[in-house]
């Protein structure tokens, strides 16, 4: 079904949520921190992306094709939307290969530059201009934050805590350019930059590349509105690294969400693998 709207009557809309559903496990955490909150929830999403079994417990819901901006608005503005937020990931393999509608196409001739933040800048800017609040999903979320610190039992060992000292300000500018969140780092040398494939790709690339005991760093890009694309790991980060044969995680404290961090630190223990939460 494209489409269904199970609401009733328009009192019903008041204070509604929409989520802008990408794929992984962050859009069902958002919507069940709204629901906790009392407020009403719709959802949009997109094929080969947003997990399918999140449609039955939204509001409302419309399927979309990449591009459809227009259409994203229509939805909200017969939704009675007051706040929007974006959870979930877009891979941007397909995001590059997106079909715009007028309204987007618009858009883009206006702002004409592609890279992930000016574009979702653009996006949050034209659904405001319809009165429409673009809000954080970690508003929903405050539990979720990545704490400061030793997380793991193990504590990086000197070589890693070198390998972080050095890939820490490469991640930062990497993101500063907006190429992406994510690098690995063997003995002091960027082994794989995240750019279009994604962290687990990345971190898969970098285990082929040089073999055990990557350092994987994932930061909050400096230029990126806090409200849009949030640094995200989780169990199946930690999953990936173990495929991949990692031994330690820096992530960005305060600005990142991890997701299910018991099983996610279960999982890292398990493997050996440290995990530390480093402020910006």
């Amino acid at each position: 079904m494209d489409y269904f709207d199970q609401s009733h009557t328009a009192n019903a809309r008041s204070g509604t949520l929409a989520i802008i559903a990408g794929g992984g496990r962050l859009p069902r955490l958002v919507l069940d921190g709204a629901r906790a909150m009392g407020l009403r929830v719709v959802g949009v999403g997109f094929g080969g992306e947003t997990e399918a079994d999140l449609i039955r417990d939204m509001d409302a819901w419309q399927w979309l094709h990449l591009g459809q901006l227009g259409k994203l608005i229509a939805f909200c503005k017969q939704q009675g939307v007051k706040r929007i937020v974006m959870a979930g990931k877009v891979h941007k393999a397909r995001a590059v290969d997106f079909r715009p509608d007028w309204r987007a196409a618009k858009l883009l001739w206006k702002v004409r530059n592609t890279q992930d933040d000016v574009l979702l800048r653009a996006i949050t800017e034209e659904l405001e201009s319809e009165g429409m609040a673009v809000v954080a999903a970690q508003d929903f979320l405050p539990h979720l934050k990545t704490p400061e610190g030793e997380l793991t039992r193990r504590k990086p060992t000197p070589e890693e805590q070198a390998d972080i000292q050095f890939g820490w300000p490469l991640a930062r500018q990497m993101g500063s350019l907006d190429v992406g969140q994510c690098v690995v780092v063997r003995k002091r040398s960027a082994v794989a930059v995240e750019a279009l494939e994604g962290t687990d790709a990345t971190i898969l690339r970098a285990g082929e590349l040089v073999g055990p005991g990557c350092v994987v760093i994932k930061v909050f890009k400096p230029i990126q509105d806090p409200r849009l694309d949030l640094p995200a790991i989780g169990p199946q980060t930690i999953r990936t690294m173990i495929q991949a044969q990692a031994s330690c995680l820096a992530v960005e404290s305060g600005r990142s969400l991890f997701l299910d961090l018991p099983e996610s630190l279960s999982l890292a223990d398990s493997a050996g693998i440290s995990i530390v939460g480093l402020a910006s």
